[in-house]
């Protein structure tokens, strides 16, 4: 690894020089390629410097350890273990850093949320769901949109599918797949029992034309009228599009626009986003089979979370996370459980990777 580091220092301060080149400068191309690089390589750079700085603290320190004068064997013998504690530490995020990127993780992402067992509550925390997350995404100066909804009678969604548009935006929220579960007293409730209810949430990367390709041949487009809630007719064309993908019998339907053609467009971008993801989960499946679990899949099969109004609780299952303090979390500042989160799972794939 220490060798690996230092090559990746050399090139850094290669790229410092070549920033500063005027020939660099004046090719715009070449010179953006070469600060993105470097903006890269800045994230593990700085670390690796402390983390040598560190090293050369050890050395003297336990030179000291022959020091004549007791008072500075006694100094030098303190230093040590608190040395090896952030040497450890600085490693593991020297390791982390180094890991091989996801692909996905700077793609804009579809999030999908339905809702599950508990009737019209349910419906109701699938809009709190879609709540918190459009406040996270507004904190992050990202922007989202629905392509897809059906709403609940209740003003909350039975389904909503949305598009979140933002450098990075899968990699903050790959975690999320799963079943969300809520437990409150209704607002139906006269006996002020606490219910519980459940939403599911699926992410998907957002698919691009290099990513997936998609013969027209094997799509079946049928278009219809729009309706909105209580099944009121929302225009007078038949501008709905449902688009399915034969062979898969994936499918994707999109309303919400009054003209068919941003219809369409939007529901292939929900279809490609789907079938991109089976094939990935099927790959990521095929690889986990050797392996007792799988490191980072967003396992959608199990209960990720629990959101306790009554005690003010939110508790992550996954890694035992609990935090008391559900209402600012619910007006979207997540970004806690999502360091955690992204913490634990590539402490997860180090393991795995040893």
């Amino acid at each position: 690894m220490y060798e690996k580091l230092k090559e990746i220092e050399e090139r850094f301060v290669k790229l410092e020089q070549l920033l500063s080149d005027p020939t660099v400068i004046n090719d715009q191309k070449k010179y953006q390629e070469y600060l993105k690089e470097h903006g890269e390589l800045n994230k593990v750079v700085p670390k690796f410097r402390e983390y040598e700085g560190m090293l050369e603290e050890l050395a003297e320190a336990k030179e000291l350890l022959k020091d004549e004068d007791t008072d500075i064997r006694e100094m030098a013998k303190e230093e040590i273990p608190d040395l090896e504690e952030k040497i450890e530490a600085c490693t593991t995020e020297l390791s982390i850093l180094l890991m091989p990127k996801d692909p996905r993780d700077d793609k804009n992402v579809l999030i999908e949320i339905r809702a599950g067992t508990g009737g019209e509550e349910a419906g109701i925390f699938a809009g709190d769901l879609f709540r918190m997350y459009s406040r996270y995404v507004e904190s992050r100066n990202w922007s989202i949109e629905i392509l897809e909804k059906n709403d609940s009678s209740s003003g909350g969604f039975k389904e909503v599918v949305s598009l979140v548009s933002g450098k990075g935006a899968f990699s903050s929220f790959k975690y999320e797949s799963g079943i969300h579960r809520v437990q409150r007293v209704p607002e139906t409730e006269t006996q002020g029992r606490v219910h519980t209810s459940a939403v599911t949430v699926a992410v998907l990367p957002e698919a691009e034309d290099i990513d997936i390709d998609i013969n027209p041949a094997d799509l079946k487009i049928d278009v219809f009228r729009s309706s909105g809630p209580g099944g009121q007719s929302v225009n007078t064309t038949d501008s709905a599009v449902r688009i399915t993908h034969v062979p898969t019998g994936v499918v994707a339907t999109c309303q919400d626009e009054k003209s068919q053609h941003k219809n369409k467009a939007k529901a292939m971008s929900v279809l490609k986003a789907r079938i991109l993801d089976a094939k990935t989960q099927e790959e990521e499946d095929r690889r986990a089979a050797d392996r007792k679990d799988q490191v980072g899949s967003g396992d959608r099969s199990g209960r990720i979370r629990t959101y306790n109004f009554p005690q003010g609780r939110m508790t992550d299952h996954r890694i035992g996370l609990t935090l008391y303090r559900l209402d600012n979390i619910m007006e979207g500042h997540i970004q806690e459980i999502i360091d955690e989160l992204k913490t634990y799972y590539q402490a997860e794939a180090l393991k795995d990777i040893g």
